[in-house]
């Protein structure tokens, strides 16, 4: 098969890229990333190595550029990652959202329904359900929990989910949506939590915690998210919706504090800061759906992927150094030109 998969040179869909790779030679994978702060091309230098494997630069929301890759590589299944995703930043500026996850989804659909593609995956959130109170452990988000979007971010990958459903609804188009918790591992961003409280402590920096640190969030290492999307892709009934998570719950206080005593830090580097507007309060899914159905649980505890994951850090300084210097966002032009499967549209 064919598999597109769109904001492949970020965290989750670079993750899910080396599956693919590893679990499913055969195949070949296209990527697609427009390469905006967030994407890395770095982060796929295996994967260049192969030779089912392309990169093509181009945003999904430029339709023709889309429409010509769809034409040229004839993906089997569209896996969409792409997406803008820092909460923070949905909040100082909520237009760029909307074009990328909204609008982009949407050329994404269309594409498919015009190129007769067998299967659309949209990569969703927890965070479209809202949050969920502190003191009632026993409640989690299901598929039929009602979308109750809390910031800029989360209302436009609920609108982009909506589209899903309505492209599934009438126009038949083969259609499935997951959403997941909060995903952690190798090639995370540093402006999230858990990569940045460790770069931090590796520094001897102040680890910024919104509030009191009292937030609750289910944690997911990222492969085991990436082995219930190849599931769903590959068994799972068009229309249909999974909810993707760790039965990781855990304090953000506390997740702080397992990286510090990990790394040999002191405590009196945390700092609390200004709560984040709108911070939702507690995330936790129930993925019975996606077990009965698929037959998947998460095999990763947190305790052994946050290890893990610690470790990656330490092992790959190179990368995420690079990151922080802003050295990566010229790989791309220091690399282009001289790999074959490099490719760019762009008719905007």
């Amino acid at each position: 098969m064919n598999i597109l998969v769109t904001g492949g040179a970020g965290f989750i869909g670079s993750n899910f890229i080396y599956y693919e790779l590893k679990n499913h030679p055969a195949d070949n994978i296209i990527c697609l990333d427009k390469l905006t702060y967030a994407g890395n091309l770095q982060t796929l230098d295996r994967a260049m190595k192969k030779d089912h494997f392309k990169f093509i630069r181009a945003d999904i929301a430029d339709r023709r550029a889309v429409y010509r890759i769809f034409e040229t590589e004839k993906p089997d299944i569209v896996v969409n990652f792409a997406a803008e995703s820092h909460v923070d930043r949905s909040i100082e500026n909520p237009e760029i959202f909307l074009q990328t996850n909204v609008i982009g989804t949407s050329v994404l659909l269309d594409a498919c329904r015009k190129y007769s593609i067998d299967r659309y995956h949209q990569v969703s959130t927890d965070e479209v359900y809202g949050d969920l109170p502190l003191d009632r452990p026993d409640l989690f988000f299901t598929e039929e929990t009602p979308l109750h979007t809390s910031s800029p971010y989360s209302a436009s990958k609920a609108s982009a989910d909506l589209l899903v459903m309505a492209y599934h609804r009438t126009y038949k188009l083969p259609t499935t949506i997951s959403r997941c918790s909060n995903n952690y591992g190798p090639y995370h961003f540093p402006e999230k939590l858990i990569p940045l409280m460790i770069i931090n402590a590796l520094a001897d920096k102040k680890l910024p915690v919104y509030g009191t640190g009292e937030n609750v969030r289910d944690w997911l290492y990222v492969e085991d998210h990436c082995a219930a999307i190849d599931l769903i892709i590959r068994k799972g009934r068009p229309g249909e919706v999974y909810n993707i998570g760790g039965h990781n719950e855990r304090r953000n206080i506390d997740v702080v504090k397992t990286i510090l005593a990990a790394l040999g830090k002191p405590e009196s580097l945390i700092e609390h800061v200004a709560d984040r507007k709108g911070h939702d309060r507690r995330y936790a899914i129930d993925p019975t759906k996606i077990h009965d159905a698929l037959g998947w649980l998460p095999e990763t505890k947190f305790e052994d992927g946050i290890q893990r994951t610690i470790q990656w850090y330490l092992d790959n300084r190179a990368w995420w150094e690079a990151i922080i210097s802003g050295d990566y966002q010229n790989y791309y032009e220091k690399m282009y030109g001289n790999r074959p499967r490099l490719m760019e549209y762009s008719t905007l």
